[in-house]
């Protein structure tokens, strides 16, 4: 297949790109960039790439394309908290559009990139893809009106899925440190400490990066009547973890760490345990690899092996906020966070 990614760049697209390949895929990359220095250690971009806002797409980079997997948006609440209506508009209006134009276009499968977060607040008990919405943020809510949005284009030649992700984690190129798992390992390496910032009685649903990866290559390799204009919840029912839970499994691991509480504790209104049982059902060849315990350790292996400094950890390097916070302070991104270059063409790494 022909499959074009956008935000391959980034912590999932840097996993997925390569498995595409090495699938037998050929893939093409569009990223804005934001993050491009921002690497823990290097990986293969040697395909047709383009430094691009996904709101600039034309029609005439989708032709010829039998799939778009979209990934590129402002992902996570305080991303989207910094700009929200830039939130809705890339996050919503510009998926939106894009799946609009590649359906013009001629491409048939259009994958999602949604997450679990927009189920936002409940009550802690198993809920599956029927669940009614309760987003309790911009970027949940922007990814319920993506999802609707799309719904309204799905037909005979336009085959829309929504992959509903659980909270990410796991080691990539682009690591951040803004997920719960990597930012509590991280801390446990770094500074001896499972830095806990919330209260940490909310649920969450959790799955690696590589079985992310894993789930929209094979999402694109099933037979399309049986995935058409479906949600998945994509992770593994088996790994749903209160946030305290995730700490003590850090501590238990890394060895002398210790879980402390931040001076400052929060109450996190996103509270859900999902039910994955549906993709797993229905999707041909996924098989998550990765749990909880194997990730803890890969993360550690990777902190220790790369010398992850603490000013690194907490700053610009794998801190999507404050990179993005600096682009606008220094006039590189405008307020809608635009910028020239960024229909500049990038061929390779």
């Amino acid at each position: 297949m022909k499959i074009l990614v956008t935000g391959h760049n980034g912590y999932i697209g840097s996993v997925l790109a390569p498995m595409l390949i090495d699938a037998g895929h050929e893939v093409r990359g569009v990223d804005s960039y934001w993050f491009e220095h921002r690497r823990l250690f290097p990986f293969r971009e040697d395909f047709d790439t383009a430094r691009l806002d996904v709101r600039m797409i034309t029609t005439g980079r989708l032709e010829g394309l039998d799939a778009v997997v979209h990934l590129a948006a402002l992902c996570n609440d305080p991303m989207g908290d910094l700009n929200p209506r830039a939130t809705e508009e890339i996050n919503f209006r510009a998926a939106v559009e894009l799946a609009r134009l590649a359906k013009t276009a001629g491409v048939r499968r259009f994958v999602l990139a949604s997450s679990c977060s927009l189920y936002g607040a409940s009550d802690g008990t198993l809920i599956d893809e029927e669940a009614p919405f309760h987003p309790v943020s911009v970027y949940g809510r922007s990814k319920v009106l993506a999802e609707r949005g799309l719904a309204t284009l799905a037909g005979d030649d336009f085959s829309p899925v929504y992959l509903r992700f659980a909270t990410a984690y796991g080691v990539s190129p682009k690591l951040r440190a803004d997920l719960v798992v990597n930012n509590l390992v991280g801390y446990a390496v770094i500074t001896g400490d499972v830095l806990l910032k919330s209260d940490g009685i909310a649920w969450r649903p959790l799955i690696h990066v590589e079985d992310i990866a894993r789930a929209i290559l094979a999402v694109c390799e099933t037979p399309r009547e049986l995935t058409h204009n479906q949600a998945y919840n994509v992770g593994s029912t088996e790994e749903n973890y209160t946030v305290r839970d995730i700490a003590d499994r850090v501590a238990a691991q890394v060895e002398g760490s210790r879980v402390r509480h931040a001076d400052k504790r929060f109450r996190d209104a996103r509270n859900y345990r999902v039910s994955c049982e549906k993709i797993q059902k229905t999707v041909t060849g996924f098989d998550p690899k990765w749990d909880l315990d194997l990730g803890i350790a890969q993360l550690e292996n990777a902190f220790r092996r790369y010398a992850v400094a603490y000013a690194d950890f907490v700053g610009a390097r794998f801190e999507r906020l404050p990179q993005l916070k600096a682009m606008v302070d220094r006039g590189e991104l405008d307020q809608d966070l635009r910028r020239e270059d960024a229909s500049d063409i990038v061929t390779g790494d």
